[in-house]
C-alpha cells in the first residue's frame, strides 16, 4: 500500500494531501470527510470503494492533447476538499458536507453507511477492467482525487506495468507532498483554475485563496505531468473581461502551449440564481486567450453548433488537425506529434 500522506502533530494527526493541511483529532475526519484519524493513523475511508465507475472518452475530462479519441477507465468516490456551491457532481462530492449539516454529531455513521453500500474495487480489479474495456488510461475524476491519492497510487503501480497511463481531474489544491507522490504515476492532469479572484474561491468554494492552485499548475508541469487548465465561466462571478485578461496573461506566461478550456456554467446544486453562460462569453474568453498568446483555447459545454471551437488547429499553418464534436473525435490529422500538413510540432501526449 502507498505511504500515507500524514504525520503526527502532537496529539493530532496532520493530513498532508492538500493545502488545507487538516489537523485531525482521534476518531475524527478532515474537511473532506474521508481522511480519518483512526487510533493515530490515517485511514482513507473510501479506499477501494468508488461510488462512480465508468468508461469515458478522454475528451470528457477534458483533455484534448492527451491520447485523443481514446477511452479512459474512470472512477470517483464520495468527498471533496472544496465545498463548491455550483458542483455538478455534488451528490457524491458533497455527501460528507450534506451529512454534517443533517447530523453534526452522528454524521460519520450515516456517511460510512453510504460508503459501505459501494461495491468493492480493489486496485487489481480496476486495472483488469480497464484493460478489458480497451482503455488506454485510468482517470481519477468525478470528485476530487486528491483525497484518495493513496488509493490512486496503488492502482497506478499496477496499471503502469500494463502500459496504462494515469489521469487526475482536479481542483489543483494538492500539497507539494501530494504532487511529489504522484510524480511518475500520473501522466496528465486537468486542473481547474476556477477563477482569477479570491472572492470566488472564498465565497463559492470555501477555500481562502487560489494561489495554491496556480502553484500546482506550475509544479505539476515541472514534474513532467501534461497539464491542461479548465475555467468554468459563471456570469457575474468570474467572467469579467479584465479578470480574464489577467488569467490568460498568467497562463501564457507559464506555457503558451498549455491548453485552456473555457466552459459554460449551467445552474446546479446551490447556485441556481444565475443563467447559463452565453456562448458569446466563451468565444470572447477564447479571443482573450489567443490575444494573450495561448496557442490552444477551447470552448466547452456548448451545443454542437459551436463545435469548431473544440477543434485543434495548427498554430503555424492554420489547418484543422483534430476535429471534435462533443466528446467524439471526428478526424485526426496529427502525425507523430506533428501537424500532418506542415510538420510543426504540437505539444501534448499523442500516443
Amino acid at each position: 500500500m502507498a505511504k500515507m500522506l500524514a504525520k503526527k502533530a502532537g496529539k493530532l494527526l496532520q493530513c498532508l494531501a492538500c493545502n488545507r493541511y487538516c489537523k485531525i483529532p482521534e476518531g475524527q475526519a478532515g474537511f473532506c470527510g474521508v481522511r480519518v484519524n483512526e487510533k493515530g493513523k490515517l485511514k482513507v475511508s473510501v479506499y477501494g470503494k468508488p461510488c462512480a465507475v465508468w468508461v469515458d472518452p478522454i475528451e470528457k475530462k477534458p483533455l484534448f492533447h492527451f491520447l485523443p479519441g481514446s477511452r479512459s477507465f474512470s472512477i470517483g468516490t464520495f468527498g471533496c476538499n472544496f465545498a463548491c456551491t455550483f458542483c455538478q457532481n455534488w451528490d457524491i462530492s458533497q455527501a460528507p458536507q450534506e451529512a454534517r449539516m443533517k447530523d453534526p454529531k452522528g454524521w460519520r455513521k450515516y456517511f460510512q453507511s453510504l460508503i459501505d453500500r459501494c461495491e468493492e474495487w480493489p486496485p487489481e480489479r480496476i486495472v483488469e477492467q480497464a484493460l478489458a474495456s480497451g482503455c488506454k488510461s485510468i482517470s481519477f475524476t468525478y470528485n476530487e482525487p486528491t483525497i484518495f491519492t493513496e488509493y490512486a497510487l496503488d492502482v497506478m503501480k499496477l496499471a503502469r506495468k500494463k502500459g496504462l497511463k494515469g489521469v487526475y481531474v482536479t481542483n489543483g489544491y494538492e500539497s507539494k507532498e501530494c504532487w511529489d507522490a504522484l510524480k511518475g504515476n500520473i501522466d496528465a492532469a486537468n486542473i481547474d483554475l476556477k477563477a482569477y479572484n479570491k472572492r470566488f474561491y472564498i465565497e463559492l468554494c470555501k477555500v481562502p485563496d487560489f494561489e495554491p492552485v496556480k502553484e500546482s499548475i506550475v509544479y505539476a508541469k515541472k514534474l513532467g505531468i501534461w497539464v491542461e487548465v479548465t475555467t468554468l465561466l459563471i456570469p457575474d462571478w468570474n467572467d469579467n473581461l479584465d479578470e480574464l485578461k489577467a488569467e490568460a496573461k498568467w497562463l501564457a506566461s507559464v506555457d503558451p502551449d498549455m491548453p485552456w478550456h473555457v466552459t459554460a456554467f449551467h445552474p446546479e446544486y446551490k447556485l441556481l440564481d444565475k443563467e447559463p453562460t452565453p456562448p458569446e462569453t466563451l468565444i470572447k474568453a477564447r479571443e482573450i486567450g489567443k490575444m494573450a498568446g495561448i496557442k490552444h483555447v477551447y470552448c466547452g459545454n456548448v451545443s454542437m453548433s459551436y463545435s469548431d471551437y473544440e477543434t485543434t488547429i495548427c498554430p503555424k499553418c492554420g489547418k484543422e488537425l483534430v476535429r471534435r464534436i462533443g466528446f467524439s473525435v471526428m478526424e485526426n490529422k496529427m502525425k507523430d506529434g506533428k501537424c500532418g500538413y506542415c510538420g510543426a510540432g504540437i505539444k501534448g501526449v499523442w500516443k
